[in-house]
């Protein structure tokens, strides 16, 4: 099978486009850089060019699409641009050229107005509650993905969520950055349950959904490791694997909420060289529960998380180790 992947530069899109190859497709990706995938061929382009689209989607028989703008701020025309208009345009460019499979790679953002989610599935999609302008858009986009669905091009959406290993700088990069200066705090009690997943994990469950389209079109998943943590538990593991000391301190899950709406604001004035430090959706999301029931997910995508969180932080300890 001819498989175009998306976003294959970035950490989980590298990750995805490699465990295609390893299964015997033949893999076109598709970003603004080189993915640096071995035995994958890269065409670089933009997600807001059709004429890079249209080339892109020639000849291929499935897409896998990751690509997007992820970020805790910025222009929310950027958000929208990329990640609504580059779907909707991919979409009707795989159309076109007669793509039989899509599978679009969402996040469980989509479904999260702010409460705690414990043990439910792939909640809908709802860009009117969800928080912040990645989310919102993700939303749409899910939506729209699965709007397309239909006999010529059958859609599946899957939702990893919070994925992490060795060489992320996204996630694991900021922990540690932050811990290092003594800028992460814990925020409430630490308590609360969350769920993560391993890269490997995320990569084999995205290339099972692409393997079950057929059967699973038209529905929306969440991928996770389904062993959630207390997130001081996941914090301190972090930590510990880099060598840097845990979370010493907290601050009221409130004030931080507070803080970070007020960070958000003025970020919207004058924003800053990085991401903010804080915005009221990572206040929420530190200091919420958001676990998910994955019977659903591994029994209808055939698939089963082979690295455990333990096994995982072992191999991010061996990661820094080596540097």
């Amino acid at each position: 099978m001819k498989v175009l992947v998306t976003g294959a530069s970035g950490f989980l899109g590298r990750a995805v486009a490699a465990e295609i190859v390893a299964a015997g497709h033949e893999v076109r990706t598709f970003q603004r850089r080189p993915s640096g995938v071995r035995g994958a061929l890269d065409a670089l382009g933009s997600l807001t060019s059709r004429a890079d689209l249209l080339y892109a989607v020639n000849g291929m028989d499935a897409i896998v699409h990751l690509a997007a703008k992820v970020s805790l701020a910025g222009d929310p025309a950027e958000f929208e641009a990329v990640n609504v208009g580059g779907t909707r345009d991919l979409l009707a460019a795989a159309t076109d050229a007669g793509v039989s499979r899509f599978v679009y790679v969402s996040s469980p953002s989509v479904a999260h107005a702010g409460d705690s989610i414990m043990g439910t599935g792939a909640l809908p999609a709802d860009p009117a509650r969800a928080r912040g302008d990645y989310a919102r858009t993700k939303a749409r986009a899910e939506l729209l993905a699965l709007a397309a669905d239909s006999d010529p091009l059958r859609v599946v959406a899957v939702r990893p969520h919070l994925v992490w290993g060795p060489g992320d700088t996204q996630l694991i990069g900021r922990i540690v950055h932050r811990a290092r200066s003594g800028r992460l705090p814990l925020l409430g009690h630490g308590a609360a349950l969350i769920d993560t997943t391993y890269v490997d994990n995320a990569a084999t469950a995205i290339r099972s959904a692409l393997d079950s389209v057929d059967e699973v079109h038209g529905r929306s998943y969440v991928i996770t490791n389904g062993e959630p943590r207390p997130v001081a538990e996941l914090l301190a593991g972090i930590c510990a694997a880099a060598g840097v000391a845990a979370p010493a301190w907290r601050v009221p899950a409130a004030i931080a909420r507070g803080a970070g709406t007020l960070i958000e604001a003025a970020w919207r004035v004058r924003p800053g060289a990085d991401e903010p430090p804080m915005t009221h959706f990572l206040a929420e999301q530190l200091s919420t529960a958001h676990w998910f029931d994955q019977r659903d997910t591994r029994a209808e995508l055939r698939w089963m998380p082979a690295v455990t969180l333990d096994e995982g932080f072992a191999r991010l300890a061996a990661f820094y180790r080596a540097r």
